[in-house]
């Protein structure tokens, strides 16, 4: 059996999988297969922050998968290439012959829950309330213990 040192490609395709394997970036990555998009943009079709967005683009450019240009203080992202495209047409496809959605499916749940995170998020977490500090006069009688 071969090592994974024998075929550095094995590393590289674990690599790309990788980075697409998270939702916001799919969602990102099949967005940029569209067309050519800014930060801000792509920001706001998955409902994260741009920072956010930002730390997704950075990964999907250390894999490969995508490509920025620079237009005065603006910054423009896209797929690296058709075979961008072709990685996430045959993972749709993949995941239809398993009975998954389809892309169109995919990419709206991948969004819908993206947006709808945050806003569980702050559902499921009891709201903090300020309690007033509890103030003692040295003079005062304490409680006994036990009563």
């Amino acid at each position: 059996m071969e090592t994974q040192e024998e075929h550095p490609d094995v590393a590289r395709a674990v690599a790309v999988l990788k980075a697409v394997a998270d939702p916001t970036r799919f969602t990102i990555l099949w967005d940029l297969t569209q067309g050519e998009r800014p930060v801000g943009q792509l920001a706001e079709l998955t409902g994260a922050h741009v920072a956010a967005v930002s730390q997704h683009l950075a990964r999907l450019r250390t894999a490969g998968l995508v490509s920025s240009r620079r237009e005065g203080t603006r910054i423009y992202y896209r797929a690296a290439g058709d075979h961008v495209r072709a990685l996430l047409e045959d993972a749709f496809l993949t995941a239809r012959a398993l009975g998954e959605e389809t892309p169109a499916e995919a990419a709206a749940t991948a969004k819908s829950r993206t947006a709808k995170a945050p806003a569980e998020a702050a559902a499921k977490t009891p709201a903090r309330t300020r309690k007033a500090p509890v103030r003692r006069n040295a003079a005062a009688p304490r409680p006994a213990p036990g009563a």
